[in-house]
C-alpha cells in the first residue's frame, strides 16, 4: 500500500475517525484505524462496535492495499508535522513508514483481518432524508438535551426519529423532561427510530464549515449519516420509545409572553439559591401583570425576582431550575411562552412564533 497526501487533509480525515476508537478494550484491534486503498479510493475507519467512521481521503497517489495502525498514536504524529508538506505512507509486510520532509516513522501495524467487519445499510430499502446542515445541527442540539443517561432505560437514551403528520420529528425524554423538534415538514417515507445519543454527538462533532448537507438513512437496525467524505453508520437502540405526543398538554390554564434572556437572567440568580434545596425555584403567575422566579433555602437565604408581562391567570408552580435552564437555551426566539395548569401537570416551553419546537419540564413535588 502507498499513498501520498497532504498533511492538512490527513490530520483533518483522522481527527474524524479517531475519536471512537477505544484505547482499552476487551478487543485491542477497536484502539486501530483500518487504511483502506481501493481503486485509487483511499478509506479511513474506526469502530467500537456499536457505531463505525469512514472518512474517504482525498490523495495525489496511492496503490491498493489495507492496514490497521494504532489510532492514537498516528494522529498524535500526523497533527505534529508540518503543516503544507506532503506525507508519504508505504507499508512493507505489517510495518508502516511514515515520512514528510525529513521527518521519518515506522509503526507497526496489525493485518487487516483481524478487524471486525463492518455493518452496510442496504440502499435499495433504506429510508433516506435529506437536510441542511444548520437544521441538522440546531434541531439535533435543541433535542438530545433531554435525553437521559439511564442504561436500565434504553429507549430513553437516544433521540427518536419518528414521522408524524407527513413531517420528520425528532423527540427525546428522561422522564422529567421532553424535547421535540420538527426536523423536515414534508415526508413522504415513515420511519420510527432510536438512535443512540452518542451517535448524535459524533454526527454533531463531525460537521464541519465545508459540510452542507447531511443525508440520513435507514435500514432495519442501523442508521447511516453522510457529511460529505465522512460516513457515520451506527446501530438504533432496539426498545419502544413512550408514546410521548400523549405526555404534552393539549390545554393549559395559565400562558404568560417573557423575554427570553431574562426569564434565564432571574432564573439563573434563583439558582444560585437553590443549590442547598436541589435546585428547586418556584414560578408563580401573578394578575395582572408580573411572574416572578423566586428560591427559599434556610441555608443561604431567599431569592425573588420579577418580570413584568400580561397575566390573565395565577398559578404557581415548582421547577428544577437546571432543566427549565436547559429548555431556555435550547429555545431561539427573544420572546417564549410560558404554559402551565396546576402544580402537578408538566409546563410547556415554546418560542413565540415559531411552534415546531416544544419542550415540557415536570414539576417538582410543593
Amino acid at each position: 500500500m502507498k499513498i501520498t497526501v497532504t498533511q492538512e487533509k490527513l490530520n483533518k480525515a483522522l481527527n474524524n475517525v479517531s475519536r471512537i476508537a477505544i484505547s482499552k478494550s476487551t478487543l485491542p484491534i477497536l484502539s486501530n484505524v483500518l487504511i483502506r486503498v481501493d481503486k485509487k479510493k483511499v478509506s479511513l475507519i474506526t469502530t467500537n462496535l456499536d457505531m463505525a467512521v469512514k472518512d474517504f481521503l482525498p490523495v495525489s497517489k496511492s496503490d491498493d492495499g489495507v492496514i490497521t495502525i494504532p489510532a492514537k498514536l498516528l494522529s498524535e504524529f500526523i497533527s505534529n508535522l508540518p503543516k503544507g508538506e506532503n506525507i508519504d505512507i508505504t507499508t512493507k509486510d505489517d510495518k508502516v513508514t511514515i515520512k514528510s520532509g525529513k521527518y521519518s516513522s515506522t509503526i507497526n501495524g496489525v493485518p487487516a483481518d483481524e478487524f471486525p467487519d463492518l455493518p452496510e445499510v442496504d440502499e435499495k430499502s433504506a429510508v433516506i432524508y435529506k437536510i441542511g446542515v444548520d437544521e441538522f445541527k440546531a434541531s439535533l442540539g435543541q433535542v438530545i438535551v433531554a435525553c437521559s443517561n439511564d442504561l436500565t432505560r434504553p429507549a430513553l437514551t437516544g433521540v427518536y426519529f419518528n414521522t408524524n403528520n407527513n413531517s420528520l420529528r425528532v423527540a427525546a425524554t428522561d422522564g422529567y423532561r421532553l424535547a421535540e423538534k420538527e426536523l423536515i415538514k414534508k415526508v413522504e417515507s415513515e420511519v420510527k427510530a432510536i438512535v443512540p445519543s452518542s451517535s448524535i454527538q459524533e454526527v454533531l462533532h463531525s460537521i464541519n464549515d465545508d459540510t452542507e448537507e447531511v443525508e440520513i438513512s435507514f435500514n432495519d437496525d442501523l442508521v447511516r449519516f453522510r457529511l460529505g467524505e465522512v460516513e457515520i453508520i451506527s446501530k438504533l437502540i432496539d426498545a419502544s420509545f413512550p408514546d410521548y405526543q400523549k405526555l404534552i398538554p393539549k390545554n393549559s390554564d395559565v400562558e404568560v409572553t417573557l423575554n427570553r434572556e431574562e426569564l434565564i437572567r432571574v432564573t439563573k440568580l434563583a439558582a444560585l439559591f437553590a443549590r442547598s434545596v436541589g435546585g428547586s425555584i418556584i414560578c408563580e403567575a401573578i394578575p395582572e401583570d408580573t411572574f416572578s422566579v423566586k428560591s427559599i433555602a434556610n441555608e443561604y437565604g431567599e431569592n425573588d425576582s420579577k418580570i413584568e408581562t400580561s397575566v390573565d391567570k395565577p398559578g404557581r408552580v415548582n421547577l428544577n431550575s437546571r432543566f427549565l435552564l436547559d429548555a431556555l437555551n435550547a429555545l431561539e426566539e427573544p420572546e417564549v411562552i410560558f404554559k402551565f395548569s396546576d402544580r402537578v401537570a408538566p409546563i410547556v416551553l415554546t418560542n413565540k412564533k415559531n411552534k415546531d419546537y416544544t419542550h415540557i419540564i415536570m414539576p417538582l413535588n410543593s
